[in-house]
Order: C-alpha cells, then structure tokens, then sequence
C-alpha cells in the first residue's frame, strides 16, 4: 500500500500575529493539541488546505470547554492570512464553526449565523466533513451528525459554500477551554485520552475513532489529488522541476555560452543581478524578440540573435551584445517549457492566435493582432480558468498590463502593470483588459491599447493553478517580522508579491536557486532596472507547504494591506519531504 504521508496537524506558523494581544497559544504533542491565551482568542488553522474532494477529521475536547469558548470549524484560504491578523478574534468572524454552544456560520460574509442549538464538553469528539466540490460542510458530536446531516449521501449539510472553494480546519479559544486535539488520521487515541479503534479511510488511510462517512479520505499528503502530468514518481518529463526552472549564469558578451535549467524552456525572464539592468524575456513563439519588464518599449529585434539554440536541458546564447549577457555579469533565468516552439493557429474566438500550450503545466504563449473591438475574444488554449494573465504591446511602446485572480475575487476589469510599482487599477471599464471575466475557453479583450490596440501586435502569457505545482493568490499583511503564513501546496522555487493597494510598492522577487536556505532575501524587482539586494525586511522561510513572510517592508507586509502573489515550486507537498 502506498504511504500515506504526513497528515494535517494545527500549524504554529499560522496563528494570530504574535505581536498582538491575547496572541499567545501553546501548541503540544506534535502540534495535534492547541489552547488558547489567557483573556481573549487566538486562533489555528491546520497545515493542509483542501481544495478539491472529499475530507473528514475528528477532535477531541480536552477540559472543560466553558469559558474558554473552543470553536472546531473551517475557514476560506482567502480569510487566513487576515484572520492570523486579528487581536483577540471573535466566533463568527471568519469562520463555519461548532462551539460549545452551538454551531455557527460566517465566512466572512454577515454579521449572524445559525446555532445548531448542540451542545459538546470535555471528553466529546467533534467531527468535521468537507465536501469541497459540492460546496457542503457537516459537523458532528460522538457519530452523530447534527440536524439530521448525511454526509455519504450529500444531504442536510450544516453549512454551504461556493463549489471549489479552498477550504482548512480551524480553531479559537481561550486558554480556559482546555485543550483541542486534532486528529486527521494519526492518532485515534488523541494521545492516549481513549482507547484506539482502528478506521481507516476509503484508501485505507489514517485510524479515526468512528469510519469516515462513505467517499470522504483523511487530510494526509498521500490522499492530495496531485495530477500525474506533474508526478516526480512518473517515469515522463512532466513532474514540476521539468516544468519551470531556474538557471544562474555568468554572461559572455561574444555568445555560445550555455544556460542549463533541467529541460528545453519556451519563455526565457533574465535579469542582471550584478548590476543595474532591467529585466528581459524572450520566448520561442517571437523568436529572437526581447522585451523589457521595468519599461515599455517596443521589442527590440536588433543586436541579435540572442538564443542561437534551445538545448535539451536549457539554451545557448548567441552574440547577444549588452542585456542579457554582458561580459562578466551575474545572471538569473527563470524558463518555463511550453509546447518546444511548436505553434498552433487558432481561430475558435474572434481574434486569430498563434499559440503554444503546456497542458500539464497549465501554461500558454499567445500571440495576436489587436481588432480594436470590445467583447472580442482569443482562445488561450488552457482548459481552465487563467488565474494570471501578461500582456504586452510589441510593436510600439505600452505598458504591460497583469490580471490576477487574487485581486478583489479576480475582478475582471482591475488589473497591475508589470513595469510599475503602482497600486492595482480597479474597476477600469472599458480601460480594463476584459470586458468579462476569463472563462475556461476564451479571453473577452475590451479595446483598451494595452490589450487590443487596432492593428497591433501583441504577445500573453497565462497560466492557471496548478495543484503541487503552481498558485496565484492573495495575502493580507500583518506589518510583523513574525508574518502570514500563506498556504501553496508545495514547497516554492519562485515567489512575486505585490502590494496591490499602496502606490510606490515594487514587484518583489525571491527564489531558492539564488538562496539555497532560509531565510531567503536576495530581492530582485521586476519594475526596476537596480541590481540584486539582500534585504532581510522583505525575506521569507520557503516551506515544504508554503512560505512564511519574515519581514516588515511594505513592499510585502504591510499591516492590513492585500498583496498578489505567484508561486511555482519544484516538489509538491504530496511527494515532499513529508514520508
């Protein structure tokens, strides 16, 4: 039987801002067992978020839990960094939870919930079951569901949510409640308050106190849904380091030096580390084109060819003269695989492509003349929702227009610009890059001339989530060098971020390949031409699920700010360092 790899626990790293009152909490015995601070909540959130399927876990009251008001419940991923950030939160916050009162539900979205009118005290097993594909959550207390819920049949559920929403297991309390023990599939014994009972999950996974309702698996790193196109067990080149990699160079300004990042890459983003130069990217749909990520001009197709090949493990440059491979210079490449330049013309929406798509990765280059008409669409050959788009004019000088999904719920019409350090631009209208929002097909452009000038020329990459490999999020800033922690499902390579709401705020770039431990703070920025800088105020801890910010700066935590985020990782969280 295959492993089942390390099972959620409650994360230290994801509790209330230690800087804050009633922030302290004590997490025991292997981090299963939390309690809260002395005279206000605190709160928890579990190590593994759910994002798709089916999951069920048990916890276990241990004290009293009067006066110490407990909450057992989920909360939204879009919730956690800002609830890590609240003093002394309160029950129906931010949460769908069961107290010792009764059930309540909020998530963020009213002032009120329902009460279930159940009741727990020390000694009972709550249990949670999540549906996230339906939308559905129930709770129940020593194998009985409240209000006749049926979890196996997908009936009465205690709460509802959007379908597909991800979702972690949550808890609050006051240092009076005592002590809330999770198990999801470790220990059935919750260290050893009751004697042990031996269910297994439906993959014969984990031991629970009672089975698991029919279809619904333990939160175990074994049961994570991690597609095969992206598994390192496989035997093909599709896993995630053969996906997107980094390589580190020293320029040679005659050519025929070589750059090797594990596999042949289709988009090329280098940038000058040693000195002040701006960041370039080439790809093999333009061919010989470079663009520049701090400004806006027109590509540039002289002084070439830049690549004079694309190599099996990486690529070769060819007499490329100044930027991207001046004598003596230190370099980064960050390459992502495509289609190996081969392109498809697709007419399926109004506006004509050319295109080459990496369907396991999720990953698209897309180039196209502009119509000039709103409601337009080109078909950016993913399958599934973008979750990033960049877009750049080519043939005179624009800027480079971002949407992203982590801005206000992917707000269709707001979008960053990739060589400023602006604040997000919302609700823009008709100067916003879409007139509604991207769908699983197509992109709908407005006529705004970052996106669909008349006649020009233009070139987008996309990309969309991919489980154990790539995310493009959100994080609330909590303005302390104890930061967010921020939930990707694998262990991050690359990491942006980008204050989303302060003017002055630079894209902010960190990476494992230029810092090979913790804490990594070797910045470079995308908006800016400056060289690499070591800045320990924008660091992170890069983490087998995630990364935890480690710094103050405001170009990634300041308090009460929202940030944008991208990551792509090298080993997913199911086939990390976790057996």
């Amino acid at each position: 039987m295959a492993s089942s790899g390390n099972f959620a626990t409650w994360n230290p790293l994801a509790r209330t801002n230690p800087s804050l009152s009633y922030a302290g909490s004590t997490f025991l015995q292997g981090n299963t067992k939390f309690a809260g601070t002395t005279g206000g909540n605190s709160v928890g959130m579990s190590t593994l978020y759910m994002t798709s399927g089916k999951w069920y876990a048990e916890f276990y009251q241990s004290g009293s839990p009067a006066g110490g008001w407990p909450a057992y419940g989920i909360i939204k991923a879009e919730n956690a960094t800002e609830a890590q950030n609240v003093s002394n939160i309160q029950n129906k916050t931010y949460e769908s939870h069961i107290t010792h009162t009764g059930y309540h539900s909020k998530f963020g979205d009213t002032n009120s919930g329902t009460n279930t009118g159940d009741t727990f005290t020390a000694g009972d097993i709550i249990q949670i079951a999540v549906d996230i594909d339906a939308g559905k959550a129930w709770w129940g207390k020593n194998n009985t569901w409240t209000q006749s819920g049926d979890p196996a049949n997908g009936n009465n559920p205690n709460d509802t949510f959007t379908a597909g929403t991800e979702i972690t297991f949550y808890t609050s309390a006051y240092n009076g409640c005592g002590y809330i023990i999770i198990n999801a599939g470790q220990d059935d014994t919750f260290g050893g308050a009751i004697t042990a009972a031996g269910n297994a999950d439906g993959n014969g996974f984990g031991v629970f106190k009672y089975a698991p309702p029919t279809g619904f698996l333990t939160p175990c790193s074994g049961n994570l849904s991690v597609s095969d196109d992206i598994d390192p067990a496989q035997t093909d080149d599709d896993y995630p380091s053969k996906q997107f990699g980094i390589g580190l160079y020293t320029g040679q300004s005659g050519g025929g030096n070589s750059v090797v990042c594990g596999f042949q890459p289709d988009l090329i983003w280098g940038k000058l580390r040693s000195g002040s130069q701006t960041g370039i990217l080439i790809d093999s749909s333009r061919g010989q084109g470079i663009l520049f990520s701090a400004i806006t001009n027109a590509e540039q197709t002289s002084n070439g060819p830049f690549i004079s090949s694309y190599n099996s493990d990486g690529f070769t440059f060819g007499s490329s003269g100044s930027n991207p491979n001046d004598n003596g210079g230190s370099y980064v490449a960050w390459c992502w695989r495509a289609n190996g330049g081969t392109t498809t013309s697709d007419s399926s929406g109004d506006i004509t492509v050319t295109r080459q798509t990496n369907d396991a990765a999720k990953f698209s280059i897309l180039t196209y003349t502009g119509s000039g008409s709103s409601g337009n669409t080109i078909a950016h050959g993913l399958g599934v929702k973008p979750a990033m788009t960049i877009i750049k004019q080519r043939n005179s000088s624009n800027g480079w227009n971002v949407w992203h999904q982590g801005y206000n719920n992917g707000d269709y019409d707001s979008f960053g610009e990739l060589n400023s350090s602006a604040a997000w631009n919302a609700n823009q209208g008709s100067n916003g890059p879409f007139s509604a929002a991207p769908g699983t097909d197509y992109l709908t452009l407005t006529a705004y001339g970052q996106v669909n000038g008349s006649s020009n020329t233009y070139v987008c990459y996309t990309w969309a989530d991919v489980e154990g490999m790539q995310k493009f999020g959100s994080y609330e800033g909590n303005g302390n060098a104890d930061g967010p922690f921020i939930y990707t499902g694998f262990r991050p390579r690359l990491l942006f971020m980008k204050n989303a709401d302060t003017s002055g705020r630079r894209w902010t770039i960190l990476d494992s390949a230029r810092n090979t431990s913790n804490l990594v703070d070797s910045v470079v920025n995308w908006d800016e031409s400056q060289a690499e800088y070591d800045s320990s105020a924008r660091g992170v801890d890069i983490l087998s699920n995630g990364f935890k910010i480690r710094g103050t700066d405001s170009d990634n935590n300041t308090s009460g700010n929202t940030y944008v985020f991208g990551a792509w990782g090298d080993v997913p969280f199911k086939y990390n360092n976790t057996f």
